[in-house]
């Protein structure tokens, strides 16, 4: 018995995209590629011309390099800047510094309005920039604004003092600060209890960029990325 016999595999040709789709994916794609290197130079440039504008008023004009230079270099204020602050930390370090710093502080503990706002921003300053504080160090998930809905905080140190003394003892209480979509600078602080924190193996940054995209970028593409960079790195060796 002859088995008929089965017609040609036709494969249907492919029709090439029509030049406006083409030219879209180009804008997007040019859009990706270029609108982060602009707006991170921006921001460079805004950052450099801001201490600029702080400092070189205290820098005496003789010293200044644009005035021998055909052009204006930027940076210049930044770089007095970072050799201030070194040398102010390296001062501060030894007996005579701190004696000084120590009246200074003395002097603004004496005035009423002064000394409140110094007291918060230095302890501020301290908690963000300490090497052994546990602030901000972790992420996590707790229910809110109701019930059933979760939303990404990033957990804090725990209560002291009254205000550890104010709270049901029955329950082991840590502070949260629950982050602004997409400013993660605003938000909401409060006490909850820590059996109701449910904690992420994430880091802060990527905590931050979850929240600051809305979603859009999760942590594993953030971790798929370094993955692909370093495999990069190491094809580049």
């Amino acid at each position: 018995m002859i088995e008929p016999s089965l017609p040609p595999l036709t494969i249907p040709p492919s029709h090439p995209k029509p030049a406006r789709t083409r030219l879209r994916n180009y804008f997007l794609t040019g859009l990706v590629v270029a609108g982060p290197l602009a707006i991170t130079g921006w921001l460079t440039w805004w950052f450099i011309t801001l201490v600029d504008g702080w400092v070189k008023p205290w820098v005496p004009a003789v010293y200044w390099p644009d005035n021998y230079l055909p052009f204006q270099l930027p940076g210049f204020g930044l770089i007095i800047a970072f050799f201030g602050l070194t040398l102010l930390g390296f001062l501060t370090a030894n007996l005579v510094g701190r004696s000084l710093l120590d009246l200074g502080e003395s002097i603004l503990s004496r005035m009423p309005v002064v000394r409140s706002i110094y007291r918060g921003v230095k302890q501020i300053f301290e908690t963000i920039f300490s090497q052994s504080g546990t602030a901000f160090r972790k992420v996590g998930l707790v229910q809110f604004p109701s019930q059933g809905q979760w939303s990404i905080v990033f957990i804090s140190a725990p209560p002291l003092g009254e205000i550890a003394a104010a709270l049901p003892e029955k329950d082991d209480y840590i502070s949260v600060f629950l982050p602004c979509t997409p400013n993660p600078t605003t938000g909401f602080y409060f006490y909850v209890p820590r059996k109701d924190v449910i904690e992420l193996a994430i880091s802060v940054d990527d905590g931050a960029k979850l929240v600051m995209s809305a979603g859009l970028i999760q942590p594993e593409q953030l971790q798929k990325l370094r993955l692909d960079g370093d495999k990069d790195k190491r094809d580049a060796a």
